[in-house]
């Protein structure tokens, strides 16, 4: 087998679960696994948190089929709602939670036919203007949905622009948006994603939506996971493949652009960008091998990448190499390669095999 797999460690995903719910007592959650749980595998990370978890959040129909083919009884939700007007009966069939993001969806919604009504999620535009309602449509909404047919409860929700920078000054405009709202009767409210489940009690309310932190990774840019107490939920692990001598002033990769200033010693890595690790890396990208950083020599390949072992002298053919995990968390290769954790997760393509830890 080719040596690169991305390991979980389905323990640290439960830790990580466990630190958003004391964060919030008395709230519930619905644990984010869109996007195949960020990387890690859906399968296995729904399985993982089956008796935990008091529902899941999903992107599209395609996903939330998938979950519940999983778990029959949790609570799902739809984040951006149906594309299509069929599928709302879709959505009824698998007793979804569905988001409801402005006018056009909500008159698909009372012109349906559904064989049970629907848990809906009213979604405000508090500020990020991406999705939702503004605020005295959404009133409108309400009053025109409540006692439907095809409803369930009605529930309010919205989403932060700025919570990964503390004292944002939209993320107090947004919460005073979503909270001018109290006085309409909503049967629950979400508000807090993972930066404000850390960061943010007075957003905390009904339910929380835990995404990036329960894999591991902070939802701050300039705060460690580790201090956060969270547990990195995934290592991607390759190998050196080769070493070789090379002179000073010879190239190393495509477009010969990282050049040897002294005698270089060179190691091939068997992970390349076919396998979800970023090209637009820049050379200096840390690596770990024997519990070393090692930076990153010359372009990213497909399937291969090049690191500089000058420093360690000590490396040998076969060595592990980690691309990021316990000992180089995915936050610092993110930072230097100009992105954010959830990319490079979310990235790693479906020919690594990924193997987990219970």
């Amino acid at each position: 087998m080719r040596p690169l797999v991305a390991t979980v460690d389905l323990a640290a995903l439960r830790h990580n679960h466990a630190l958003a719910r004391r964060c919030a007592p008395g709230a519930r959650a619905f644990a984010v696994v869109k996007a195949n749980a960020y990387g890690h595998g859906v399968r296995e990370v729904v399985t993982a948190l089956r008796d935990d978890a008091d529902g899941f959040a999903v992107a599209c129909l395609e996903e939330a089929a998938e979950v519940r083919a999983l778990h029959d009884s949790a609570r799902i939700l739809l984040l951006e709602g149906c594309f299509e007007p069929a599928e709302y009966r879709i959505a009824a069939q698998l007793g979804l939670d569905v988001a409801i993001q402005d006018g056009e969806q909500a008159e698909a919604l009372l012109a349906a036919e559904l064989e049970r009504p629907l848990n809906l999620w009213l979604k405000l535009d508090s500020g990020m203007h991406r999705l939702g309602f503004s605020a005295p449509a959404l009133r409108d909404w309400h009053t025109r949905l409540l006692g439907a047919r095809q409803v369930a409860a009605l529930n309010l929700m919205s989403h932060f622009a700025c919570a990964d920078e503390p004292g944002h000054p939209l993320t107090a405009r947004q919460l005073d948006s979503f909270l001018g709202l109290a006085d309409v009767p909503f049967a629950a409210r979400s508000l807090a994603n993972s930066a404000a489940i850390l960061s943010l009690p007075q957003a905390h309310l009904d339910w929380l939506r835990p995404g990036i932190m329960l894999y591991g990774a902070s939802p701050f840019a300039g705060q460690d996971a580790t201090a956060l107490g969270l547990r990195p939920a995934m290592s991607l692990t390759a190998r050196l493949i080769a070493i070789r001598a090379v002179a000073p002033g010879e190239t190393v990769g495509y477009g010969a652009t990282w050049r040897a200033g002294r005698p270089a010693r060179i190691g091939t890595v068997s992970c390349g960008y076919a396998d979800g690790y970023p090209r637009s890396a820049p050379a200096g990208t840390p690596l770990a091998i024997r519990g070393r950083r090692v930076p990153l020599a010359g372009r990213v390949s497909m399937d291969m990448l090049s690191v500089d072992l000058s420093e360690l002298p000590e490396a040998r053919v076969g060595d592990a190499v980690e691309l990021w995990g316990a000992e180089l968390p995915v936050d610092e290769v993110a930072r230097a390669c100009g992105t954010i954790g959830y990319e490079l997760l979310t990235r790693v393509s479906a020919r690594v095999p990924r193997r987990y830890r219970f």
